[in-house]
């Protein structure tokens, strides 16, 4: 398992990019954005930039290999991130849009860890796998918002500048920490018809069910957490520290259950993990739309939206992998991915006019119809399971 603990730590320092963007961008962008509504435009930027990048950055690897990709996206990311500082500190909210998007371009292959640390391990400890690699977030979640607030008036430079500078270092040791990544021996194809097209791969059911478990927990995830930075800093007046806080307990809650992960996919089963996850986002709706959005409100609200998204993603992770052969995985990982990212991105863009037009009680309810479509996928899913109908073609 040597391998899966160095993307793991490859982990803690490439979710930085992710996590301080999420964290400060949308506070950059509320000072220097031409508009309002625009102020979650840069963040908004980063997911488009992850889903352009899913299927290019499959297919670099598939030619090119996992390592070499890996290190050169942290070394790329790393530059997004000094385009970001300059970008902050000359108030140029175009490049700061820019270095956005590319700093979600790296962040496509930063998501790939997770698929390759399968690789470095048995089938049956795919989960676990997962999860060791999630957990490297976990660390991120307390560092990267730790290291950008303490950096965030570094060397006399406007407010935030030293945040992405910070980046482009973590980003840089990240690159450092890959090159010990080792080749994984691929699990033999299993079948003999040799590579399917990729609509007979994403057409099983138990494909679909673990797509739309990533979508529906990126999409609502994603939703709810951009806009949190306006609706608590901006329209609540609440200081950034307090911001800090909860968006740090909402990270720390979206990767924490990765400690335990293997085992509850083991005990509880894919299904009812997936459902668990719906549940608990769910309940984060409840509490920001019913109850109120005071500080006690928006952290209770945000730690269950960070389990959920847990729950929902690593299971539903864990069930792709069981549905494609080892000549298949990175046409059928890119297409997850992208259709992921797609769904993500286009939520994250309308997450700042819907904050701004239908306000926190408003926007926490957009989400509510996909949470019930998973539902339902689940249901069906498990209906084919007991009327005998095979759930992967995988191997």
């Amino acid at each position: 398992m040597r391998n899966v603990w160095i993307l793991a730590l490859a982990q803690v320092l490439g979710a930085c990019g992710t996590i301080i963007v999420v964290t400060f961008g949308g506070i950059v962008g509320s000072v220097i954005a031409p508009t309002p509504a625009l102020a979650t435009l840069p963040m908004a930027l980063t997911v488009v930039g992850v889903a352009l990048a899913a299927l290019p950055a499959t297919l670099v690897m598939r030619r090119f290999g996992r390592k070499p990709a890996f290190i050169t996206s942290a070394l790329l990311g790393a530059g997004a991130a000094l385009l970001a500082a300059w970008a902050t500190a000359h108030a140029q909210f175009a490049l700061f849009c820019a270095a956005g998007l590319l700093i979600g371009g790296s962040q496509a292959v930063v998501m790939q860890y997770r698929f390759a640390a399968t690789e470095y391990a048995p089938l049956e400890q795919a989960g676990r796998a997962v999860g060791m690699v999630m957990l490297g977030t976990l660390v991120a979640a307390v560092l990267g918002p730790e290291i950008g607030d303490r950096a965030r008036l570094l060397g006399g430079w406007p407010e935030f500048t030293g945040s992405f500078v910070a980046l482009a270092a973590l980003l840089s040791f990240g690159a450092v920490t890959l090159a010990w990544l080792g080749v994984p021996e691929m699990r033999s194809v299993a079948t003999a018809a040799g590579e399917r097209p990729l609509r007979e791969v994403a057409l099983q059911p138990a494909f679909v069910v673990a797509v739309l478990a990533g979508v529906s927990s990126f999409a609502v995830m994603s939703f709810i957490m951009t806009a949190t930075p306006i609706s608590m800093h901006v329209h609540d007046g609440m200081t950034v520290t307090a911001t800090r806080q909860v968006i740090s307990a909402h990270l720390v809650a979206m990767y924490a259950p990765s400690l335990v992960s293997g085992w509850l996919t083991r005990v509880l089963g894919l299904k009812r993990m997936m459902l668990l996850g719906v549940v608990a986002m769910s309940t984060c709706v409840a509490i920001a739309a019913v109850v109120g959005h005071e500080f006690p409100h928006y952290l209770a609200a945000l730690v269950l939206l960070g389990l959920g998204w847990n729950l929902l993603f690593v299971a539903g992770t864990t069930l792709l992998t069981q549905t494609y052969t080892a000549a298949e995985r990175f046409k059928a990982q890119g297409f997850n991915d992208f259709i992921i990212f797609a769904a993500q991105a286009a939520m994250s863009l309308f997450a700042g006019s819907a904050i701004e037009a239908v306000g926190w009680v408003g926007l926490n309810l957009v989400g509510l119809p996909l949470l019930v479509a998973m539902t339902a996928a689940i249901a069906w899913l498990a209906a084919r399971e007991r009327t005998g109908e095979p759930r992967a073609a995988g191997p």
